[in-house]
């Protein structure tokens, strides 16, 4: 039999591999269609949600456009402009934003970006719901002055009235400096990092009131000072709920949301109830993004799921209450006052102050990825909404660009001072002056500046910033950091030694007097070793010393769900810890000068006491 012979085997081999990875290169080609369709349907479901009633310019809504330009072409209104603001986020890549505009009780733009679940492709729109975070506040202070309104308690009561769980601090503590921040109540998200819990865990009301039930010290005395505390708002939105008898998401339900048509707006008091049409949280990382877990199931503080189109109804509420009256809208906006009559900028869940020259009422929120802000101006019934999901979006700046679009007319225009040319005042000092300004001085306890002769260049270091700043000579004994314009000082005392320095910033004067040299070396770790436990957060922390990757010893702090973190010692007995929780560390020594234990500072939290453990 005679065998074939292909003659053009190669062009045959051909033909065979483009028909087996043709299905391939199709499925390929179809997925980038399918992508770019994607982006085109979001892109065409944002357009079709868009609430847009364009301003005209003049005076009759009060806002700004601008029509005519010199070449005869229209400049971009006011909507497109606001785009320009988020075009960041307009992508099928990214966490999103949702934006409302009010302006006379209505909504005359609203637009949504990016998307609220990255997993599904689902977009944001006004519609979308999101968890707002601290913008929850001024609910839960405004359900308190219902309840006062119904004449069933009075903000002046004392929170143990209602709380039993509260500890007698020996100090009054009424709801009005729950509500004013002013309370001294130490923070629940900081307590609860230190005792090694993750915000991402599943947070209740009982286990916030737990904590609470064990603190033995407060940050300060009530109405002493202004400190943040979401423990004060976790607390007033319980006194709501035994007072009425209803949980605080049934009774803001009653007779908040659905009395102002908030369709879509709920405390979510449960970790697990789903909630349809919701954003998720996202964060970004080196390459996208990722998910910012969020499982609070305490409310008051935060949790509460709204819109920007149901923040219209609650924006208009202040202005004519139908919920409410108008005392209860006044006493919303008035700012703390001190114990000491220094007016605070704090008001009932409000923060109450001016922008550029106009009055303004606002919160900001950020928990996980969600980064939220509501502002009011009210002198001209104009609000801004603006509501994300991505960790890192600065709400506050974007909420205010938008105010600045809409408002450009009536705003002030914020005087730059210009920046002192520093170079030019420059003089010369000797070398041999500069040594004698060299060493450390105490600032306040536990904070030291330390000054150094580099290359014939003065340096200035805190121990609480560690960052080396170049000090400028303005004269044989002033100089300046350029990049701040702060003012140093050195002065002589009676022996001629320059004994203290003097710090001037924005009209205020510091001194700072002269301290023997702290040298961490000489330190002896093996003193703060051993096992220190906080009674007030049940919690154990092990201090032990290891040897990093260069063979250095240092001092380690260790917990179970926290791990381990180093203690930095800034001078004798004070150390500052790699942790956010855990990061102002003092030692306490008993009579024999042994270390007994120490106490723990962290923002919100001051003094946590730990008591070290027998060995």
């Amino acid at each position: 039999m005679k065998k074939l012979k292909f003659k053009y085997p190669l062009f045959i081999l051909g033909i065979i591999v483009t028909f087996l990875i043709t299905p391939m290169q199709s499925h390929t080609f179809a997925w980038e269609i399918r992508e770019d369709k994607t982006c085109e349907a979001k892109s065409s479901t944002l357009k079709s949600t868009r609430e847009a009633a364009p301003a005209t310019a003049g005076t009759k809504n009060g806002l700004t456009n601008n029509f005519n330009s010199s070449n005869g072409e229209s400049s971009p209104s006011l909507e497109e402009k606001v785009d320009e603001l988020f075009v960041r986020w307009d992508t099928c890549w990214t966490p999103g934003v949702a934006v409302a505009v009010v302006k006379d009780g209505d909504i005359v733009y609203s637009n949504g970006y990016g998307y609220a679940h990255m997993e599904y492709d689902i977009p944001v729109t006004p519609s979308t719901i999101f968890h707002i975070a601290s913008v929850s506040k001024q609910f839960t202070t405004f359900s308190i002055l219902l309840l006062e309104e119904d004449g069933k308690l009075s903000l002046d009561d004392e929170v143990g009235k209602y709380i039993e769980e509260l500890p007698d601090f020996g100090k009054s503590i009424t709801l009005r400096d729950l509500a004013h921040n002013i309370s001294g109540l130490r923070d629940q998200w900081n307590l609860l990092g230190m005792a090694g819990w993750r915000l991402d865990d599943v947070i209740t009301t009982d286990h916030v009131l737990r904590l609470v039930s064990r603190q033995n010290e407060l940050n300060f005395e009530p109405g002493e000072e202004y400190l943040y505390s979401n423990t004060g708002f976790t607390l007033l939105a319980e006194v709501v709920a035994r007072v009425s008898g209803k949980s605080f998401a049934e009774f803001t339900k009653e007779r908040i949301f659905e009395p102002l048509g908030m369709t879509n707006t709920l405390f979510y008091d449960d970790h697990e109830k789903i909630v349809k049409n919701r954003a998720y949280s996202y964060g970004p990382r080196e390459e996208g993004h990722r998910k910012r877990v969020l499982s609070y199931a305490t409310v008051g503080a935060t949790s509460l799921f709204t819109t920007v189109e149901d923040m219209k109804h609650w924006s208009n509420n202040f202005d004519n209450p139908s919920v409410g009256t108008p005392e209860m809208i006044e006493k919303m906006n008035t700012r703390a006052v001190l114990n000491n009559g220094d007016t605070i900028s704090y008001a009932l869940g409000q923060s109450v102050g001016t922008y550029k020259g106009l009055k303004r009422i606002s919160h900001g929120g950020a928990d996980a990825g969600y980064r939220t802000h509501f502002a009011r101006f009210p002198e001209q019934d104009f609000s801004v909404i603006v509501f994300s999901n991505d960790a890192s979006f600065n709400s506050t700046s974007m909420a205010m660009s938008v105010a600045d679009i809409y408002l450009e007319d009536q705003l002030e225009e914020e005087k730059e001072e210009e920046e002192p040319d520093w170079e030019e005042k420059r003089v010369e000092v000797e070398n041999r002056i500069k040594e004698m300004y060299c060493g450390q001085f105490e600032l306040e306890p536990y904070n030291y500046i330390t000054v150094s002769l580099e290359n014939d260049t003065l340096f200035w270091e805190t121990t609480t910033s560690r960052q080396k700043s170049e000090l400028l000579p303005l004269s044989q004994t002033e100089f300046v950091i350029k990049r701040t314009g702060t003012k140093i000082e050195f002065r002589e005392d009676n022996q001629n030694e320059f004994n203290k320095l003097v710090l001037r910033q924005n009209d205020r004067e510091r001194e700072a007097p002269r301290v023997e040299p702290f040298d961490p070396e000489q330190v002896d770790l093996s003193e703060y070793t051993g096992e220190f436990y906080s009674e007030e957060i049940n919690t154990t922390y092990s201090f032990e010393i290891k040897k990093n990757e260069d063979g250095e010893k240092q001092l380690m702090a260790g917990q179970l769900r926290v791990g381990d973190f180093e203690l930095t010692p800034l001078t004798p007995d004070f150390f500052r810890g790699a942790q956010w929780s855990f990061n102002r560390i003092e030692f306490v020594r008993d009579e024999n000068g042994e270390v007994s234990g120490c106490k723990v500072s962290s923002g919100r939290v001051r003094n946590l006491r730990f008591e070290k453990l027998d060995q």
